[in-house]
């Protein structure tokens, strides 16, 4: 269906990212390094979190376009047939 090419970049950007905060930021470690972690990792985590959703988006238009052509909306009512209002 896709290419695995964005879920591996996904996968090496993520690990870059924790390798980048570590090298930046274990050398001199101290207790507001403690404190703004989790803050700091999330922020290198971004890059790899908008590849991986740039791969969902795809996968989903690939899954949405393969899966309606030729189909109804619904199983039950013909393509061009509209649902009857209730009173």
């Amino acid at each position: 269906m896709g290419s695995p090419l964005l879920p591996a970049l996904a996968v090496f950007l993520s690990v870059a990212g924790l390798a980048g905060f570590l090298y930046l930021f274990v050398r001199d470690f101290n207790i507001y390094w403690l404190i703004l972690s989790p803050v700091i990792i999330a922020f290198y985590q971004v890059p790899a979190a908008f590849v991986f959703w740039l791969h969902k988006k795809r996968r989903a238009a690939a899954a949405r376009t393969e899966g309606t052509e030729g189909q109804s909306p619904e199983p039950d009512r013909p393509s061009g047939e509209t649902p009857a209002k209730e009173a």
